[in-house]
Parts: structure tokens; sequence; C-alpha cells
């Protein structure tokens, strides 16, 4: 018996024990915004392998990546591991109208909101134009005369601003009706995390600035205090309320993830649609899963996942997708599945 080519995924560790059948469903699901010619003709063969076999066995499916695709690895510059961070879409409570605990406004994009190439501007009454306003002075005028904006909804102070962090996620009225929350513009501004200043002000300890730190202590100031420190980042997301069809959010590449089998990368160095073998080692971090390793597909992106080596991976959605989000920053190596024409 020959050993794999060093071009084969055969030759990826781990090949043997991945889930072949449930790669290529992910990747059936998101190939089509792949728009490499290559990529097309791979696509287009699984699409007929799923119509004449049913179901694709592990073996059929594992033949069809080894069959299509040669590996390349990706390097950073200086030749050492990558990061892999991971991210999931939120469940939470909303309310029609505000009340002491339901206090922030979720917007949406705003009617003087305009985007010109990598910036955004402000329409003035007056005609002038310029940078749109930051997190402070919407979140103001947004509860002083709620009819400027034309809030969606009500949250928690904590909610959103983590729901800001994440782009998208779910939320549940007292009636019961579910929507999504999804990301529709920006104001343009760069995002600054608050944990080191809440540090630096002594609102948290240095060693003590964990995201559940930071939605305690949000939660437990609600109101004005919480506003000031949410103002330390002066980037505001806008949103629109879609319905909730209990999928998954769709990313920026305009399909839905797939959990545990979708990857936000930067798009200079990847394109979406992309089949990415990916090995992640949590090695000795505190509370990390020990290993992620299998075939994702490229479909979102994020303003802080920058470099060749660089992935946010989508859990999923919900409380213990979240938990164990949080607990992901791993080294990380990965590997370009390239489509054969």
């Amino acid at each position: 018996m020959t050993s794999p080519s060093a071009e084969s995924p055969a030759s990826l560790p781990g090949w043997e024990a991945e889930d072949h059948v449930a790669a290529f469903e992910a990747w059936l699901s998101g190939c089509g915004v792949a728009r490499d010619a290559a990529a097309r003709v791979q696509c287009d063969r699984a699409r007929l392998l799923q119509q004449t076999s049913r179901p694709v066995t592990p073996a059929l499916a594992r033949h069809f990546f080894e069959t299509g695709f040669t590996v390349v690895a990706a390097r950073t510059t200086d030749g050492g591991a990558g990061l892999m961070t991971s991210y999931f879409a939120p469940e939470y409570e909303a309310r029609r109208a505000p009340d002491a605990e339901f206090d922030m406004p979720l917007l949406p994009k705003p009617r003087d909101l305009e985007k010109r190439g990598s910036s955004v501007v402000q329409h003035r009454a007056d005609g002038s134009t310029g940078p749109y306003a930051e997190r402070a002075a919407i979140e103001a005028q947004a509860i002083a005369t709620p009819s400027t904006y034309g809030p969606l909804a009500w949250m928690r102070a904590e909610d959103l601003f983590f729901l800001q962090i994440q782009g998208s996620g779910y939320l549940t009225f007292p009636d019961g009706e579910t929507a999504r929350a999804a990301y529709a513009a920006d104001n343009g501004r760069p995002f600054v995390g608050i944990a080191r200043p809440m540090a630096e002000r002594g609102l948290l300890p240095q060693n003590g600035t964990s995201g559940d730190a930071i939605r305690a202590w949000l939660a437990s100031h609600r109101g004005s205090e919480a506003r000031a420190v949410m103002a330390l980042n002066p980037r505001y997301i806008f949103f629109a309320l879609d319905p909730d069809d209990g999928g998954h959010p769709a990313g920026a590449a305009g399909v839905p993830l797939s959990p545990r089998r979708s990857i936000a990368v930067d798009p200079s160095h990847w394109t979406y649609g992309d089949l990415v073998w990916i090995d992640a080692d949590a090695g000795n971090l505190p509370g990390g899963h020990n290993q992620y390793r299998g075939l994702v597909v490229a479909l979102d992106t994020g303003s802080a996942i920058r470099g060749p080596v660089r992935a946010d991976f989508y859990m999923g959605r919900g409380t213990a997708a979240g938990a164990e989000a949080g607990s992901v920053r791993h080294p990380l190596q990965m590997w370009r599945l390239v489509p054969k024409g």
C-alpha cells in the first residue's frame, strides 16, 4: 500500500477520523458562493453525487474530497502557529417597550447614514455631512427621543452590548414570538475593547476581565453607569429584525452558517466558499476543549479576523454554544483544499 501524496487530503492530520459525510453536507450548503471556476466544478460534482447516491456514504464522501481537491498549507509570516477563536449566535429576551430592566434600544439602520467606500457618513439637517456619531451620542438621542430612530425592540444593556459584538442573534418576546436580529450597518467607528479600560478604572480586577465579568458588571449597573462604560467602545451596530426560521444566521457570504463547520476568515487571504482543514489544539489553556480538527467552509468575516492563519469558528446558537465558544483561543494550523478544475 502506498502512502498518500503530500498534496492529498488523505495526508492531513486526523483525516482518517473525520466525519466526511458531515463535511460533505457543509461543503454542499456553502459551495454555491464560490466564484472560482474549479470550485464551481466541484460544487456541481457534489450536487450530482447527492442526487445520484442516496445516501452519500462515508466512503463516497471521502472519495469525493480525495479525488476533487489538493492540499496547500497556509503559513503565518513568521512560520509560527495562527489563532482560532470562536463565536456563536446568542439568544436573548427582549421587550417591545422599555422598562427599568430592558432599557437599551435595538436600533435599525438610520436614514441619515450612508456608506461611502470604507467610510460611513452622516447627512445632517443643515445639508452638511461628516463622520457618523459615536455610540454615546446615538444612545443618548435614542433614549431621549425614541422616535428619532424607531427602536425595533428593547434589551438589557449587557445583552445588547454583547449582541453588537457578535453581530447577530435571536430575540424572544414575552408573548413567545421570536425573531432574528441581523447586522444592518455600523457607524464606521473603530471597535475598542472595554476590558482593559474597565480594569484601569478599577471597575474590574486586572485578572478578572472575562466576558462573564463584564456582563455581570453591566447588569449590576444598568442605566447611566452601564451606558458610560459601553461608550468606551465608540462603535455602534444597527440591526434588522427578520423572522426566526429555527436555523442559523447567514455569514458575510450570504448563506446560513453550519454549526462547527463554518469559519470567519480574513477576506484578503481567503475567499468565501473556500474549503479549509483546521487543526486547533487548546494545549494548556484553562477550561479549553482539547482540540478542534476537521473540514470547515469559509463563510464569514469579522473586524478582528486578520491574517492568513486566523479563523473564528462558528459554534452554533444558544447558551451552551456561547459557553463553549468563550473557552476557545487556540493555536491554529490551516490548510486550503484547492479544487481541481
